[in-house]
């Protein structure tokens, strides 16, 4: 067995997320992820028949999403100035999240030591549910982030 665990202070162990705008170059890296949720709920259509005394049941269409929560890095939250115009970098995830752009995404998980390999799940979809709070108990800024996916998911090994 293979396990995939991230587990905190494992070395060359890590969860990889970034995202590019669709239509510019220069990707985002998100640093200081606390967690990451990778959601793929399917529908079901539900119908009953006089004949039966149990329900019947087909799978629909998934809905896919990311969920994370991660400690704000100024420059990956509000933008790099100094990074091309247009880009994910450029726009930072509010800015993603303000101007409703499709980005595209990946996310790998595994050990980076002497060349390791690992899954990667990749997308495209919107950032959405920001929602930065402070506390005196959690001094820094942290914030929960969702990408809605448009699509499928693509897993490579």
């Amino acid at each position: 067995m293979a396990f995939i665990y991230p587990s905190p202070g494992v070395a060359n162990v890590q969860a990889t997320l970034t995202m590019t705008a669709s239509a510019a170059t220069g990707p985002i890296a998100m640093p200081a992820l606390q967690d990451i949720t990778i959601n793929n709920s399917n529908d079901v259509f539900t119908w009953t028949q006089l004949d039966s005394g149990s329900k019947q049941q087909v799978a629909t269409t998934a809905t896919n999403s990311l969920a994370m929560n991660c400690v704000l890095d100024e420059d990956t939250f509000f933008g790099n100035a100094a990074a091309t115009a247009g880009s994910a970098a450029k726009l930072g995830v509010f800015g993603l999240s303000k101007d409703k752009t499709l980005v595209s995404f990946s996310l790998y998980m595994g050990d980076t030591s002497s060349g390791g390999t690992g899954p990667t799940v990749t997308g495209t979809g919107y950032v959405t549910g920001l929602a930065p709070t402070v506390s005196a108990d959690a001094p820094v800024w942290v914030s929960p982030i969702t990408i809605t996916v448009s699509g499928d998911y693509t897993v490579t090994l």
